[in-house]
């Protein structure tokens, strides 16, 4: 923080009727509490609420606020009632039921008649591509980006707002995801894309998918609420961008937070 006066520190939790605060002085201060009721149809309005009843009530500025730390359980909730954007996957060629096959594990195994959850991306919106990598990170076959252009232009047409990708072993040669990604950013600019080498750079294949595909899923909405969260902060006067609590329990910049929201799931 460059106002050495900003030694207050915010903290900000969304629950589904309440928004709680805390309020901490920075120099050993006693802390402020505040509980006002979520606001449903503006979430960052209801955060924004809650910190001028906790300021006022404190006489703290504004200004005086050098560290916000924020908890939301959006990104969960939006994954658990199914409330993502339109998500696409791709995927390397030959590999399009990555998603449905799974782990090939059921959590009875003496249930006849189980029903699994539905992927979060349906197989009619699982595209392959060509390429192919080895497991050593070889490039087997090369990416055909002629092809791969024809795809992203309909993918556009299609309306889908978000884009996991997923190829065989990209964790050991990320170029090829990479070239997607800057396909996506030449010809749709407007469809965010996850890729896998990113998100989770680690062996197993299902395992990086799914978790691709749900950060894909929620990004779109938890990017907008953090983008308008940190411009109603800095309008408010508040110098701090506000540092989003992880499912760990540890914290991440709201940039990092609106690339990556499976971390706050």
């Amino acid at each position: 923080m460059n106002d050495s006066r900003a030694r207050y520190r915010v903290g900000v939790d969304i629950g589904g009727t309440f928004t709680d605060l805390a309020l901490v002085d920075g120099d050993g201060g006693r802390p402020a509490i505040a509980k006002i009721l979520t606001d449903r149809g503006d979430v960052s309005r209801g955060v924004m609420n809650g910190l001028r009843t906790i300021l006022a009530g404190s006489g703290v500025a504004p200004g005086d606020v050098g560290v916000v730390v924020h908890g939301t359980t959006l990104a969960t909730n939006a994954l658990i009632e199914r409330r993502g954007v339109d998500t696409a996957l791709l995927v390397t060629r030959g590999f399009r039921d990555i998603l449905t096959m799974g782990c090939e594990s059921r959590y009875d195994i003496y249930d006849i008649g189980i029903e699994l959850p539905e992927p979060l991306v349906p197989r009619a919106r699982v595209f392959e591509v060509t390429e192919r990598v080895d497991t050593a990170g070889r490039v087997v076959a090369p990416l055909d980006e002629a092809e791969l252009d024809s795809l992203v232009r309909r993918l556009s047409a299609e309306g889908i707002a978000a884009v996991a990708v997923c190829l065989l072993h990209a964790f050991r040669h990320a170029a090829h995801e990479r070239a997607v990604a800057a396909a996506f950013e030449r010809l749709a600019p407007d469809i965010a894309v996850s890729l896998s080498s990113d998100v989770s750079p680690d062996i197993g294949e299902y395992e990086r998918a799914s978790t691709t595909v749900a950060n894909a899923y929620v990004r779109p909405i938890i990017g907008r609420y953090l983008d308008d969260l940190g411009a109603r902060l800095r309008a408010e006067g508040v110098g701090a961008d506000p540092m989003i609590m992880t499912s760990d329990g540890g914290t991440i910049p709201r940039a990092t937070a609106v690339e990556y929201p499976v971390r706050l799931i």
